[in-house]
């Protein structure tokens, strides 16, 4: 299931991957693993061409994706009878970071209209602080102005958009710079949260525009 211009996210996440091991953070990689009969096939009558089926090469990540021996990988979308875009939906991933007192998650990848709408929506429903990764998405369009409405839904439910032209130093995302800023030291507004996550720029990442399908 081709996602245009897809292959562009994989620079940004290589670099947003690096960024959180050099600050100690959890990087989770999620993927589509589906059965052959998954009900999303419109061989099965869904709405979507055969893929990311299991143990086949359309379900493997990108070889030119960096991913640290370290980090966890999520299966979704297992069940034939069922769909899952969100990386929550049917995983005990929600349960496994706040077990590790995680209260805040960027979201990257692909696609913007899709798995990464719904991932962002159901981790905010879950309480958790939600920043996207808007130069590292990039959407399907399926329909003109999916990729618009998707990013208006995510930021009108309080999502934050980020891009690595807007990222913390390594100090802050850990909190070592200032740790009365750090997320859960004092509830936080709206407000307080979006202009703390809104940080200032770093090094010589130029600010990539947001995708507009």
């Amino acid at each position: 299931m081709p996602v245009r211009e897809g292959d562009h996210v994989i620079p940004m996440m290589n670099e947003y991957i690096r960024i959180f091991k050099s600050a100690k953070a959890k990087v989770i990689i999620s993927r589509d693993w589906h059965p052959t009969d998954h009900m999303s096939f419109k061989s099965q009558g869904g709405s979507w061409p055969p893929h990311c089926v299991q143990n086949t090469a359309g379900a493997e990540f990108s070889p030119d994706l960096k991913i640290p021996k370290d980090a966890v990988i999520v299966s979704k979308a297992t069940d034939s009878a069922k769909e899952a875009y969100s990386v929550f939906d049917g995983t005990d991933l929600a349960s496994k970071l706040k077990a590790q007192g995680v209260q805040r998650v960027f979201v990257g990848g692909l696609a913007t209209d899709y798995c990464v709408k719904e991932s962002v929506l159901h981790a905010m429903k879950l309480g958790f602080q939600v920043a996207v990764l808007v130069d590292g998405i990039r959407g399907i369009n399926a329909k003109p102005g999916d990729v618009d409405k998707a990013m208006n839904d995510m930021l009108k439910h309080g999502a934050i958009p980020v891009t690595l032209g807007d990222f913390p130093e390594v100090e802050a995302l850990t909190g070592e710079e200032n740790p009365a800023e750090v997320i859960g030291d004092d509830p936080l507004t709206k407000d307080d949260a979006k202009k703390k996550a809104r940080m200032r720029p770093k090094g010589s990442y130029k600010q990539v525009r947001r995708e507009r399908g």
